[in-house]
């Protein structure tokens, strides 16, 4: 087994493929498991089960890959898209979402790491990661010196900000020179916090997922309750405002972000969704399916895209769909959110 392995060569590889930054750490017991544990005994995971499920795996990680003793923690870069699509057309979406699934071309990318790493290590075992995984990356990712947990929870780095996906490669090498925690550069800045629609933190760091338009429009089975469906405003899959209002953002990123909780809508751009909410809400589930396949949208299942559909025709006052919404009168688990849609759309708007 090879011991104190450079970096150096492993980074440059890893820029080459387009990773931001790439550093090493020990498996051994997460720095914020206690805080997990708290966190899960909260009930702020909601319908997320598997978070608490997997909690024995984090708590060890070097039980999820015994012979794996190191990790190479990696982050590539979301904004703008590596693999942009259209998708979702004129739905406003997380901006990680737009385009191909990140789950593909990660694991297409760690995997020509991991061919280049074999060559000079071959008699090493790698392991590619992502956030499906049962690991705390996050964690990882701070303990490799990438970044710090921001108020809003996302790593945050100085240089690139938070837009980045994080992944790792497991394995058995040992690394020289491992990097140490970086301190938190947050300050007295709450602007994530104060910025977000449905209030969804209860303190700096704690984010009650139950709350959370990403959660509430993604992995949530369930309609939203009445008093968030105001608050969620025009986003269809996910939000970001708790990233885009951020300074390191603003700084890494200069004006290309969003931070409207609500897009003001031009005549043109009405039309344009109306046409894309229409058509979700018309399509049956296998072609929503195959609308949407290799898209991160599709984790939301048909349910989801219209139930997201009937939240964000209700809060833009959509009445163009008062056809299509009707129809949903008649749906098991959406018939009362329709006929709250109804009711929103054909108040007048406040002027």
């Amino acid at each position: 087994m090879d011991s104190g392995v450079s970096m150096l060569s492993i980074e440059e590889k890893a820029k080459s493929l387009g990773f931001l930054e790439v550093s090493a750490t020990s498996l051994r017991t997460p720095l914020t498991i206690d805080f997990y544990k708290d966190w899960i005994a909260k009930g702020h995971h909601g319908e997320m089960t598997y978070l608490a499920d997997h909690l024995p795996i984090k708590e060890q990680p070097s039980s999820y890959q015994p012979l794996l003793t190191s990790a190479l923690v990696l982050t590539y870069p979301y904004f703008p898209h590596p693999k942009p699509q259209s998708f979702a057309g004129s739905l406003r979406t997380a901006k990680y979402s737009q385009g191909e699934d990140y789950h593909f071309f990660l694991k297409e990318k760690m995997d020509t790491l991991i061919e280049s790493l074999l060559e000079q290590h071959p008699n090493n075992h790698f392991f590619a990661a992502t956030d499906s995984k049962p690991i705390l990356e996050r964690d990882l990712a701070h303990q490799a010196g990438l970044g710090w947990f921001g108020k809003n929870t996302c790593l945050i780095d100085r240089k690139h900000g938070s837009l980045f996906f994080l992944c790792e490669i497991l394995t058995d090498l040992h690394f020289e020179n491992h990097m140490t925690p970086v301190q938190d550069f947050c300050g007295t800045c709450t602007r994530c916090l104060e910025a977000c629609p449905t209030q969804a933190f209860e303190s700096p760091r704690v984010l009650n997922a139950k709350k959370c338009i990403s959660y509430l429009t993604i992995e949530s089975r369930q309609v939203p309750p009445v008093e968030l469906r105001d608050q969620m405003q025009d986003w269809f899959f996910g939000c970001d405002i708790c990233q885009t209002v951020c300074p390191w953002n603003q700084k890494a990123f200069k004006n290309e972000l969003e931070i409207e909780p609500k897009r003001e809508l031009s005549d043109r751009g009405r039309q344009e969704l109306i046409e894309d909410l229409r058509e979700i809400l018309t399509l049956s589930g296998k072609k929503l399916q195959k609308k949407f396949f290799g898209s991160p949208l599709l984790r939301a299942g048909p349910f989801g895209l219209r139930r997201n559909a009937l939240v964000v025709a209700a809060n833009q006052s959509l009445f163009e769909l008062s056809s299509e919404i009707i129809k949903y009168r008649e749906d098991p688990k959406l018939s009362e959110l329709a006929e709250w849609a109804l009711q929103k759309i054909s108040q007048p708007k406040s002027t």
